[in-house]
């Protein structure tokens, strides 16, 4: 019997028990095991980023050797690498509105071509020449009535009123989502759209990228003195006010609102259920959030929030504020920080407002005069609206699909596929995508791999489960399956299953038969004779062994299964750098490592095979560990991740066909598929080059 119809037959029998026999919402669960240990895992991951956020600067030459290292960072991690051309902003005044001494313009502006930004200009009436001027960035106060949004910049138009009113003028921006054209803010939060990580797109860089152009409008008016801009607002606007503040230096004094906190409240303490995706950059080199704070100094700061506020906890703001503050002091300027709590909850006090002008007649007027005018709503919505209709040539709706960067694949006869290039693809992921990976020494070793958790025998079948720990604080388990007569270094081959959920319930109805004692604890999947006595006379018919393995999250490790739970625990995450599926990949990189270390399994050749979601994630594992793997069989595999597995960036740099042409330099590939024509690039580029110890082959899938 051929090796390839072997795989097969292991492939048909692990499938066979499909749903028919049982209805899935019937099972029952047990996910304490799994919930205990992604909460221990999100607690030490967030507790060793805090443990080393800005405390290796010990001087501020050490500090400003990375000063522009990090804002690059930042940059790119707000999908704004590279940079967007600035093209013309367009500007136009539609009208203008007034009331006693002030007077606002409605106007409107692209950062980029179609990217509206629509606002209100606050300012004096008489002004005798250039003012000191706020950028006011606004938080999630919707402001709709029947179908049309008047933008949230109606919700907070007392802050420029009083801005105008007191000698500054005061350009007051909608935000993507809550603006007159509505946009997109919940993209992972509640639309399931993950490819936003794998893109690196998230819309805090588009809320920054009209921050930075609002900068240059600002710098294009008459009334305004620009080298005395401010920035402000709450909650998303306290958030925005953080990312132009740490972006650009023209901004000379910042009073974020209720924008920051640690990553212990988001993570650990669940602020992320409470949070968009506007809060949060895409987390590629690991952050915690003083990093962003001390991009800041040494120019004027205060930091204010509420006592009693849920989402921007006391403990998490004192904390940045801290760490912060080490920067300022290397600077010699701690003067120029503060930290400004009141009480109160969530909420836009009165209180909060007046200290924030207090600390901008401080630093960009050189006054400290009594605050004796309060800061009042003195408009209609329709008053201050910009779009009568809005433009048919806005891109704000769907500028999830245009903003980040992407790469291109290239040609295949661009593509030179070598130990050396293979190396240098894995490095490029690696530094991208994939550097929540544990470093070298967060490894635990895998000598426990040798020792059987349990073995049984049953119907001259022997089965023996490994626990392993991929890293610190996930305990996985290898299923591995072999003829009860044939000793380990006997088998001629070992075929790794990447189980998910479908996968994972399968393999139980078979494992009942005679192994059900071990399994007792799991979902209660019907025993299958049939499926069963199929794979036990195919396994001690070829001498094979079978092991099965279910990544973090899947089958015995499986956390809440609510949609709520699944969702926030993919967004925590990527707060922590990372992405379920790519730290799935590293487990079964460590699974195929931890086969290998078994008594007797050290030369057998492996090969692997997964189905559906485990596609991809088998694919990259393979081809991380090609000098294992001699072969993986994969079934559904997505032809690009913008339908998964989600990676942090890779979208950026790659895609998935070129992975596999990469993969096939050392591994046969076999993909089964019924559209071969989605796999003519790696096909190409493997047939140029004839010399690959692997190969590509696609097989109808029907």
């Amino acid at each position: 019997m051929q090796l390839a119809f072997r795989c097969l037959i292991i492939n048909a029998i692990l499938v066979s028990v499909v749903g028919d026999t049982f209805a899935e919402d019937a099972l029952t669960r047990d996910t304490s095991r799994g919930d205990a240990m992604i909460a221990r895992y999100f607690e030490a991951q967030t507790a060793k980023l805090a443990k080393t956020s800005l405390t290796r600067y010990q001087s501020i030459d050490d500090w400003e050797k990375d000063k522009a290292i990090h804002r690059e960072h930042l940059f790119e991690m707000l999908s704004l690498d590279p940079l967007p051309e600035k093209t013309s902003l367009k500007p136009e005044v539609v009208g203008t509105v007034e009331y006693d001494d002030i007077a606002v313009e409605r106007v409107h502006f692209q950062s980029r071509p179609g990217l509206y930004v629509t606002g209100n200009f606050y300012r004096p009436k008489e002004q005798a020449g250039p003012l000191p001027a706020i950028l006011y960035v606004c938080g999630h106060g919707r402001v709709k009535k029947g179908d049309i949004s008047y933008g949230n910049k109606t919700h907070y138009q007392h802050h420029g009123a009083w801005f105008a009113r007191n000698g500054y003028v005061c350009l007051t921006i909608d935000t993507l989502q809550l603006g007159e054209i509505e946009g997109i803010h919940h993209g992972t939060y509640k639309h399931g759209r993950w490819w936003w990580n794998s893109r690196g797109y998230t819309p805090a860089g588009v809320e920054a990228w009209n921050c930075i152009r609002s900068l240059d409008y600002l710098q294009t008016r008459r009334e305004v003195d620009g080298e005395r801009i401010g920035v402000t607002g709450r909650s998303g606007g306290g958030a925005y006010s953080w990312w132009i503040a740490a972006l650009d230096e023209r901004i000379k004094c910042a009073v974020p609102v209720a924008g920051i906190t640690n990553l212990q409240n988001h993570v650990v303490d669940g602020c992320v259920e409470g949070h968009c995706d506007c809060m949060y950059m895409v987390n590629t080199y690991r952050w915690d959030y003083a990093q962003v704070a001390a991009l800041v100094a040494p120019r004027p700061l205060l930091i204010s929030n509420t006592d009693k506020d849920r989402i921007f906890p006391l403990d998490g703001v004192v904390d940045v504020y801290s760490k912060a503050r080490r920067i300022y002091e290397l600077y010699g300027q701690r003067n120029h920080i503060g930290l400004q709590i009141t009480e109160g909850p969530h909420k836009d006090t009165q209180e909060l407002r007046i200290h924030a002008f207090h600390w901008f007649n401080r630093f960009l007027k050189s006054e400290d005069p009594l605050i004796e005018t309060t800061a009042v709503k003195f408009f209609e919505p329709e008053q201050l609206r910009v779009f009568g209709d809005l433009p048919k040539d806005e891109l704000n709706t769907e500028i999830d699909e245009t903003f980040a960067a992407t790469a291109t694949l290239p040609n295949a006869s661009d593509v030179h596929v070598t130990n050396c290039q293979t190396a240098r693809y894995c490095k490029r992921l690696t530094e991208t995508c994939f550097r929540g990976w544990p470093a070298k020494d967060d490894v635990p070793a895998l000598q426990s791999v040798g020792t059987p958790a349990f073995e049984a025998i049953h119907d001259g079948v022997h089965l023996s489960v490994f626990d392993f720990s991929p890293e610190s604080n996930i305990e996985l388990s290898l299923f591995v399956l072999q003829p009860a007569d044939t000793m380990a270094g006997d088998v001629e081959l070992q075929v790794l299953n990447v189980l998910d959920e479908q996968g994972w319930t399968e393999f139980l109805s078979e494992m009942r038969v005679g192994f059900a004692k071990h399994f007792e604890n799991e979902i209660a999947a019907p025993a299958n004779e049939t499926s069963w006595k199929s794979l036990a006379n195919m396994l001690k018919t070829n001498s094979w062994g079978m092991a099965c393995v279910c990544p973090r999250g899947v089958g015995p490790t499986a956390w809440d299964q609510s949609e709520r739970k699944q969702t926030h625990h993919r967004r925590r995450f990527m707060l922590l750098g990372q992405t379920l599926d790519g730290m799935r990949v590293w487990d079964v990189r460590r699974a195929l490592r931890g086969l290998r270390s078994i008594s007797g399994y050290e030369k057998t050749p492996v090969w692997c095979q997964a189905e559906r979601e485990m596609s991809g994630i088998a694919l990259y594992a393979t081809l991380f560990e090609r000098h294992i793997v001699k072969r993986i069989d994969l079934y559904d595999l997505p032809a690009s991740h913008r339908n998964g597995p989600t990676f942090l960036n890779v979208l950026r740099k790659t895609d998935i066909p070129l992975t596999v042409a990469f993969a096939a330099q050392r591994t046969k590939v076999v993909i089964y598929d019924s559209d071969a024509d989605k796999w003519s690039l790696p096909a190409a580029i493997v047939a140029r080059h004839t010399a690959l110890k692997g190969g590509l082959q696609i097989r109808d899938r029907r």
